[in-house]
Order: C-alpha cells, then sequence, then structure tokens
C-alpha cells in the first residue's frame, strides 16, 4: 500500500471513541494512575526504570544545546519530563488532568498550562514541541498533530517518544509485568484499562507522522517494529497544506477526556 493510501486508511479511523471502563476499573482508575507514575509498586517501578529512554530521547537534543528554544509539552502528566530537561527560556505544557501535577514540584519550571491544544494561541510558535506515552492516548489525534505542526516555528521539531502498541514484544512486556502484577492485586483485567486507553498503536501514530511531515528519523529500543518496547520519531518541515486540512476536518472532534494513564 502506498504511504498516501495507508495515510488516508488511518485518518478515516479517526475520529475515535474510547471504550468504557467497566464500573470496578473506572472506581480505582485515578489510584492506579498515581500509583504507576509514582513507581509504588515492583512492575511500575520496572517500568519507570525502562521509561527513561523515552525520555532522554526526547531531550537529546537540548542536552548540549547553548539554547533549547521554546517548548510545548503534550500530555504532560506528572510533569517527569522536566527532570530531563535543562532550563530554557519558556516551558508550557498541554495538560487536561490538573491533579497529575498540581502538588508536583516541578511545576515551578512551567510557564503556561493548557488543558487542550486548541487553547494555545494561533500567533505562539515552538521550537520543539514533545511528548513522551502521550501520542497512544489521543482520539483526536490527526487534529492534535495538525495543530502542533502549525505551532512549530520554522526550522522546529516535534520530538515523540511513544510504546511500541501493537507490536509483539511491548504486549509480552506488559502481559508479563504490569498486566500480571495487576491481576494478582486487584483480580482484574489489565488489558481492559490498556484498550480504554491506548486507542492509537505505534503504526497508527508513525504513519500520520509520515504524512504531516518531510523528514522524520525513527529509532526504536529493540530490535526493529515488532521486537521493540518503545519508539522514538524526530519530525521537521511540516507539510502546512496538510496540517492545514486536517486541522479543518477533525476540528468537531471532541478532545480527549482523560490524559495518559496506562503506561506498562
Amino acid at each position: 500500500m502506498s504511504g498516501a493510501r495507508d495515510s488516508a486508511a488511518v485518518l478515516a479511523r479517526f475520529p475515535k471513541s474510547r471504550p468504557p471502563l467497566p464500573p470496578r476499573l473506572e472506581a480505582i482508575y485515578t489510584r492506579q494512575y498515581l500509583e504507576n507514575r509514582g513507581g509504588e509498586t515492583p512492575a511500575a517501578s520496572l517500568a519507570q526504570w525502562l521509561e527513561a529512554w523515552l525520555h532522554h530521547q526526547v531531550a537529546a537534543d537540548v542536552k548540549t544545546a547553548a539554547t533549547s528554544g521554546e517548548t510545548l509539552e503534550l500530555g504532560a502528566g506528572t510533569l517527569n519530563q522536566l527532570a530531563y530537561e535543562p532550563a530554557g527560556p519558556a516551558y508550557d505544557i498541554v495538560e487536561p488532568f490538573a491533579e497529575l501535577f498540581s502538588d508536583s514540584p516541578l511545576k515551578g519550571g512551567v510557564r503556561t498550562t493548557y488543558s487542550d491544544i486548541r487553547e494555545v494561541p494561533a500567533g505562539r510558535t515552538y521550537a520543539r514541541i514533545t511528548s513522551v506515552a502521550s501520542l497512544e492516548h489521543i482520539c483526536d489525534l490527526p487534529f492534535v498533530l495538525a495543530r502542533a505542526a502549525r505551532l512549530l516555528a520554522p526550522g522546529g521539531t516535534l520530538r515523540a517518544a511513544i510504546p511500541s502498541e501493537g507490536g509483539f514484544l511491548w504486549t509480552l512486556g506488559w502481559m508479563a509485568t504490569t498486566g500480571l502484577e495487576f491481576r494478582l492485586r486487584h483480580g482484574l483485567d489489565y488489558g481492559q484499562l490498556m484498550a480504554h486507553e491506548h486507542v492509537n498503536d505505534a503504526r497508527e501514530i508513525e504513519t500520520l507522522v509520515r504524512a504531516l511531515f518531510e523528514e522524520v528519523a525513527v529509532k526504536s529500543f529493540g530490535l526493529g517494529r515488532q521486537l521493540s518496547l518503545y519508539r522514538f520519531l524526530a519530525a521537521r518541515k511540516p507539510r502546512l497544506d496538510v496540517a492545514a486540512e486536517w486541522e479543518a476536518r477533525f476540528a468537531g472532534a471532541a478532545p480527549a477526556e482523560r490524559p495518559v494513564a496506562a503506561r506498562a
């Protein structure tokens, strides 16, 4: 299938609907997220150790740079990416779940907080737009990516790290760690939580990014696409005509009602 036909097929799946959670999972949703992000269980602690690769990849461009330029992070969660970022001129975030970062000691490093990318002023531009394990959760992903592309300054870069959702190793990894631990602790199916949260797989995300940007570099944490846990994409030179088309097409899609939660 050609790139254009492939992207058209993926676009036709949006906007997506998030599968509802069973009541027992709904009742522990927020607590599960905070435990996961805080590394409060053995599986969550292992996941955080592995996820350091994601954070390092996203921050690699500014680690040795004299200036980092203004940054917008999509799906900032508990602000854990800020621990990997040097102090810069401005760091804005998009995060709909304020409870996640309201008590964070890193909150002082944030200039402006938005609950949705639609709130970012059209005239504002960023040298970097970043995302760590967030894009797989967004039901109106084509709109968000298009809006991000139009917010990039000339020469700017989209830097996104994602789980290899849909791949063999990623699926085996969460089933044997977080999924098993979750079932032993709660007697519930972690796969239902993953299906609720990870509405996009890695192939869909990469297909959309490649359709929207002229230059896309991809790096995997593992052996290729299927035998990897994570994937990192650095995208430059947005196709602004495509971005405008996607933004207009999906402007009426409702924003996702929840942020990231079910990381392995």
